[in-house]
This record gives C-alpha cells, sequence and structure tokens, in this order.
C-alpha cells in the first residue's frame, strides 16, 4: 500500500431527508435525477453484455471493473477501492492490527524462520525464539511455502490455538520441540528506541551522559502517539529530565493524521500545527495547546525521501515553529489527506478517499507535482546528510540486529551509544551519529553548529534525481548489451542443437487483456480469480513457478 495519512469515519450513508421548502425539494430531486441519468449508459451497457457477450458474465468483476476505471480517471493513487476479501489485509497495513501469534518472520533454506517474536505477544510468552526454524505448521510442512502462505497459517480467530514443529539449535546439536501458540489481537508497536535491553524493553536513552534521548517512529498508527508519550515518560521528559531528543521518522510512511497532530503538539505551546482545506470541506486548522506541552530541549528530526505524508505534518509542523531542526535528505512530498469509508451496499468493501490537502504553518503545500522542483521537507541549511544505497543496507542489518527481542541473563555490553564515532563505525548510521552530534553540540554551546552539508535547492534536487534516473538507464542499457553478447556467443556455441523451447503457456495471438485467471488449491478449489489487464501475460509468468499439466487441467474442470 502506498503512504498516505487517513481520517476516519462512520460510512458512506447517504439520507434523504424531508424538504422544508419548495427551492430545496427541488434541488434535491434535481440532483437525485442527476445521480441516477450518470448511470444509464452503465446500465445500458451491461443490458448489451447480459443478452450478447459470448461467455458467461460475473457480475462482481464488472462491477469493480466499473468502479476500479472510475477511479483511473482522477489520476490520484491513494484513491483506492478495496474489496472485502482484502479487507483484513488492508487494515492490517493502516492499523497495524491483525489477529495472529505475533512475529517476524522469513523463509530461509525453504524453510519457515522465526526472525524475532513481538514483545507481550502469544509467541513471545510461549517461549518462540529467534532464529527457530518451523518446520510444520498445524502438521502442514512449511517447506517450499512462501511468506504469505505461512502467515496465513498463522493466522486466524482470536482464542484458538496454532501447533508449531520447531527445530532448534541446541549445544548437541538441533532440537525438535512442539509448541502450541494461542491466536489473539497483535497490535504492531509503532514506537522503537535504537536497543534492546536484556529485559527485552527498548532503550531510548542514547546519551546517558548527557540526556539525550532517541525515539524511532515506524509508522502514524491509530494511537501511537499514546507509545510516543510513554517513551518520553520513560525518558523523563516531563520532569525535565530529559535534555535532548532525537526523533527519527526516516522511512515512516504516514498513517493517522490526528495522531501526527497530538504528537506535535506535545513538543508545542502554540502556533498551527497543520491545515486541511478540500472542496468539499471547509478548512481546518490544527492549533497547539499550552497544555500538556513538554519542557523546552534541543530537538533533531530525522526525515529521508521515504519519509512521507504524517510525517511531514510532523517534522513541517516542528521545523515551521522553530521547535526543532531537520536532519537528513529531503522529504518524499505527499500533502493529501484520505479517509477510509464503508460501502453499505456491499458489506465488507472499503473506498479510501483523497479528501483533502494539508498546508504547513507556513502556509506551504508539501505535495510533490509533476515538473516542480519543490516538494516535501528539507533539512535544515548545514543538517543535508545523503548516504548512499550501500551505507543504507548496511544500517538496515545492524538495525534488524538490534531490534531482535531475545531472551538474556541480564549481562552488560560493550557500548558507547552516545559516542558518534561509535555510532558510525558500529551501527553503520551516519546520519544518527550526526543527529546525536547536533544536539551534543547545541547542549554545549547553546546554539546549533552544522554537522551536515549545506543542502540542496529545488532544481539541484531534481537534477539530482534525474542523475541518478540516467545512472538506472545506463545500467539497464549495458546490462541488455551483455544479455546480447552472450546471446551471440551462445547461439555460436549451440551450432545446429536447437535451443529448449520455453513454456508455452498461452494460444499465439491470444486477446488476453480483459480476462480472467483462476489459481486452485492442490484439492482443485478456486481460491483466487484474477483480472488480466495485458496481452502480453506469458512474459509474467515463464519465469513463475509453473508447469503445464493437462492432467491437473482435467482434475480441476472435473471439480467445478
Amino acid at each position: 500500500m502506498a503512504a498516505g495519512t487517513w481520517l476516519f469515519r462512520g460510512g458512506l450513508v447517504a439520507v434523504l431527508g424531508a424538504a422544508v421548502a419548495g427551492s430545496t425539494y427541488v434541488s434535491a430531486v434535481n440532483s437525485r435525477s442527476d445521480d441516477y441519468a450518470f448511470f444509464d449508459p452503465l446500465i445500458e451497457v451491461k443490458s448489451v453484455l447480459n443478452q450478447r457477450f459470448v461467455d458467461d458474465l460475473d457480475e462482481r468483476e464488472l462491477q469493480l471493473g466499473a468502479i476500479r476505471g472510475m477511479l483511473e480517471t482522477l489520476h490520484d493513487d491513494y484513491t483506492v477501492y478495496v474489496p472485502g476479501t482484502l479487507k483484513n489485509e488492508f487494515e492490517k497495513e493502516i492499523l497495524g492490527e491483525y489477529v495472529g501469534i505475533g512475529a517476524q518472520i522469513l523463509i530461509e533454506d525453504n524453510y519457515l524462520k522465526i526472525v524475532s517474536p513481538l514483545e507481550d505477544s502469544p509467541a513471545f510468552a510461549a517461549g518462540l525464539m529467534p532464529d527457530d526454524r518451523v518446520i510444520e505448521i498445524e502438521g502442514k510442512s512449511t517447506f517450499g511455502l512462501s511468506t504469505q502462505e505461512c502467515a496465513d497459517l498463522l493466522t486466524g480467530k482470536p482464542g484458538t490455538p496454532v501447533s508449531l514443529l520447531v527445530e532448534r539449535a541446541g549445544a548437541s546439536g538441533p532440537e525438535r520441540l512442539t509448541i502450541t501458540i494461542t491466536r489473539d489481537q497483535i497490535k504492531t508497536r509503532a514506537v522503537k528506541g535504537f536497543h534492546r535491553l536484556p529485559s527485552g524493553d527498548w532503550e531510548f536513552m542514547i546519551d546517558h551522559e548527557r540526556g539525550i534521548g532517541y525515539i524511532r517512529l515506524t509508522q502514524f498508527t491509530p494511537r501511537c502517539s499514546d507509545e510516543v508519550k510513554a517513551a518520553l515518560d520513560a525518558l523523563g521528559a516531563p520532569a525535565g529530565g530529559l535534555k535532548g531528543l532525537v526523533l527519527d521518522l526516516r522511512g515512516n510512511p504516514g498513517g493517522v493524521l490526528q495522531d501526527a497532530v497530538a504528537i506535535a503538539d506535545m513538543f508545542l505551546d502554540s502556533g498551527i500545527i497543520v491545515s486541511t482545506r478540500g472542496r468539499a470541506f471547509p478548512e481546518e486548522v490544527d492549533r497547539a495547546r499550552k497544555t500538556g506541552t513538554l519542557p523546552d530541549f534541543p530537538m533533531v528530526v530525522m526525515v529521508n525521501e521515504s519519509s512521507a505524508s504524517a510525517s511531514e505534518v510532523l517534522s513541517g509542523a516542528l521545523v515551521d515553529n522553530d521547535r526543532a531542526i531537520v536532519l537528513g535528505t529531503r522529504s518524499f512530498g505527499k500533502g493529501s489527506v484520505q479517509s477510509v469509508q464503508m460501502v453499505p451496499s456491499t458489506p465488507g468493501d472499503q473506498i479510501k478517499v483523497t479528501e483533502r490537502r494539508y498546508y504547513l504553518p507556513s502556509g506551504r503545500s508539501i505535495q510533490r507535482k509533476p515538473g516542480s522542483p519543490e516538494w516535501g521537507v528539507d533539512p535544515t541549511p548545514g543538517f543535508y546528510v545523503p548516504i548512499s544505497d550501500e551505507q543504507f543496507r548496511e544500517m538496515l542489518g545492524v538495525r534488524r540486529e538490534q531490534e531482535i527481542l531475545r531472551v538474556r541473563d541480564g549481562q552488560t555490553e560493550d557500548a558507547h551509544w552516545g559516542d558518534p564515532d561509535w555510532i558510525i563505525e558500529n551501527l553503520k548510521d551516519p546520519q544518527l551519529a550526526a543527529a546525536v552530534k547536533a544536539v551534543r553540540l547545541r547542549l554545549e554551546n547553546g546554539a546549533w553548529q552544522p554537522t551536515g552539508e549545506q543542502g540542496l535547492s529545488g532544481n539541484e534536487q531534481a537534477a539530482q534525481e534525474l542523475a541518478d534516473l540516467e545512472v538506472q538507464r545506463d545500467r539497464i542499457e549495458r546490462a541488455l548489451e551483455r544479455v546480447a553478447e552472450r546471446e551471440e556467443q551462445l547461439r555460436t556455441a549451440s551450432g545446429d542443437v536447437a535451443p529448449p523451447t520455453p513454456p508455452d503457456f498461452v494460444p499465439d495471438n491470444a486477446a488476453m487483456a480483459g480476462g480472467t485467471m483462476e489459481l486452485r488449491d492442490a484439492s482443485g478449489n478456486v481460491v483466487a480469480k484474477l483480472r488480466i489487464t495485458r496481452d502480453d501475460i506469458e512474459r509474467w509468468l515463464v519465469d513463475a513457478p509453473l508447469e503445464n499439466d493437462a492432467k491437473g487441467d482435467a482434475a480441476g474442470d472435473a471439480g467445478e
């Protein structure tokens, strides 16, 4: 799902009340007549298809196709229709909630591996540990299954048990044990520190000597502002124990706007936080209130090109009100707000619709527009700290290790979290090092001193992105040249031997766009029905784990 900011409302319910004046009554009737007239061509087209189309029609697919086509004309990637079949995955992504065991997983050596149980999760309570290899789930082997297939087996209704056959490394070799876990509602925590304590809790104080804290907010899930407040309380912020803060919004795609406003209000005692405007809505202005404002302390907000939407609202509000500086690279540039509405006529279906744009306290929109050199939130001059793709991958690798929840015996570690040089050397994170250094210098000298570069202007930023795209294009062209050269070499080397014929899944010249594809499980049951949008579907199938199976086709047909 694309990055976004959401408002939550009750539903799409239209009510026609009794008119109390003639003019109001006429307006209502005319409006309703216009709505009905809009659907006349759709109804007529559907009638023709019902009467004349060569194959049986799937009315649900026709309905969804009409809706998607209507939304595509808006040219807005964030206005989408979500059928009920995708509701659970959609809500898991935007709410950070689901029913399951609560564990990070991946596929390694064809088996399911536990990366880490989540804190306060059924998996952690049952004793599941990092690096456990899950051999079976409810007696079904995980060998060869995808991550999603395994996740589907692990999720279910609250209170239901799921049995796992686990292989765990031991002193005398691998041992196998059965662990039964009771599924429960899981809420993914959006707030993290930089390091796990032996207890499994997050460490938020990155420099104990100087009282500098660190909070990483991964997504603006509902009530994540409560998590931020709890972390600030743990740092002693309300009582003045926190002397400086690094708020890390890198990679945060956005989420619930209300929580971004609530977090900004913790640090601001006055001023505009954000304003929103839309065609169907009057302007709304969120202002900071003095009640509950934390004591003043130096603050650095970290953003990058993946910080979007609500992340930009929060960072923009803090920098525009002179409450914080911004460090890193320019943010994504998404300045629209979506609401999630239910569709009463089709229970379970939802529509996420862009209804407003938001504006920073300065009045500037952060929305990225085609051809415009200005968008997003820029680092404060002197605090532009770019990192390469390789550095970013190294940093993520180290971060994943720090996130793993392990049961430890309280041992101490030889770490110097508040030392920028140590952070660069061990955490591979030059941006975090520059942020910690900036707060330290501010505390020592009473003024902000640059720990990065001056930064790029809007035109320079656009030119840099253009240069990056040109590099990518050159790489692709060189790769194609190497492929062509290798093809010619192999053609010469193969002589008269004909190369194997690639899989032929689709008859030549078949018109595939607009058709459908059915996926069946091993028992022949239809588990998904997909709409084909391009004629060249075969080129996307040749690398898939598929093979022609006439026997399987016959069995599938017989099972209908």
